[in-house]
């Protein structure tokens, strides 16, 4: 018989959910197996759907040799770190991502990702130590594609991943603020409010009745002499995939370099101006997150109420704007 016993990280789960991370070698069968016939919660039996506390204590009727094979990692090598940090207090870590870099891994990259980098900075500061944990790893809340730079924010403990999962959710406390060159000559603020459906087969996003809502707010921030890019702020009030881009494209102001969206002769015509400078994706910066007067409730998060966190646009956004703007 092996003895667990629920920390703070591991409080707040259900049961089956713990150990399905847990004993992350085992099926999914021998997990519930396992909670019928294999293990006792503070001395008695429990169903899957039993919420953990702090302090509870899991008997499994499992041999250290089994419980060893089930919840084994495999090894991993440090990931070089990459990102740099613009923020962090004792929950919260929020750093900015360089382009050409995973926020999570996929199915060609598992190493290099701006995830495992995270983990190791925390490890070598003595802040996480994934042997002494049993299912928490720190974890991001937003997402930026490979090809996006700027800024992810990091819950560093479960009850700050927790809370962060949550106002991101209630939508009202964080704005999130992206920089990008159209093509175009931008001249007034819009709103924008469509309906995005994804070709997940084609990896492509259209605007359709019978999609999902977005919306983004634009605002031009400065122009080329020649009128044929804008630099533009979006405040995505939304955050479906590709959004910036398909907005952007359906009002006529594609984003420079964005081969799959920018379709008009216009934006082919950018494209190839683009293309002649070395670039040959759109430049797309989450550059600012502005967050609103918390409530008291999100006590791990208390540190960023009424604050504003930014991180330059990254050296070779701003070499093709000098380039361009004439």
């Amino acid at each position: 018989m092996v003895k667990v016993e629920i920390g703070s990280n591991d409080a707040g789960q259900r049961l089956d959910r713990f150990l399905r991370k847990y004993l992350k070698r085992a099926p999914l069968s021998a997990v519930y197996k396992i909670i019928r016939k294999d293990l006792k919660l503070n001395g008695k039996r429990a169903k899957e759907d039993t919420v953990l506390k702090e302090g509870d204590v899991l008997s499994l009727f499992i041999d250290d040799e089994k419980l060893s094979e089930l919840t084994k990692d495999p090894p991993k090598r440090r990931a070089k770190r990459q990102f740099t940090i613009a923020y962090e207090d004792d929950n919260v870590l929020i750093v900015g991502k360089p382009w050409g870099l995973l926020t999570h891994g996929d199915s060609h990259e598992k190493k290099n990702t701006l995830m495992n980098q995270v983990c190791g900075y925390l490890q070598d500061k003595g802040q996480y130590d994934p042997a002494g944990e049993k299912t928490f790893t720190p974890s991001p809340v937003n997402r930026l594609d490979r090809n996006t730079t700027g800024l992810v924010i990091f819950g560093k403990t479960a009850e700050g991943l927790r809370q962060l999962t949550k106002l991101i959710r209630e939508r009202d406390y964080v704005s999130k603020y992206y920089l990008t060159i159209v093509s175009g000559n931008l001249k007034e603020d819009m709103v924008i409010d469509d309906r995005l459906v994804k070709d997940a087969d084609r990896n492509r996003v259209s605007i359709s009745s019978s999609g999902q809502s977005a919306v983004s707010e634009v605002r031009p921030v400065e122009h080329s002499k020649d009128g044929r890019f804008s630099v533009v702020e979006v405040n995505l009030i939304t955050g479906r995939t590709h959004q910036i881009r398909v907005h952007m494209a359906g009002k006529g102001y594609p984003l420079a370099g964005d081969s799959k969206y920018a379709t008009t002769a216009a934006g082919r015509k950018a494209n190839d101006r683009l293309r002649k400078l070395g670039v040959t994706t759109q430049l797309l910066h989450a550059g600012r997150l502005a967050f609103a007067d918390i409530p008291e409730e999100y006590d791990a998060l208390c540190g960023l109420r009424n604050k504003e966190i930014t991180v330059p646009v990254p050296a070779e956004f701003q070499r093709v704007w000098n380039e361009i703007k004439g």
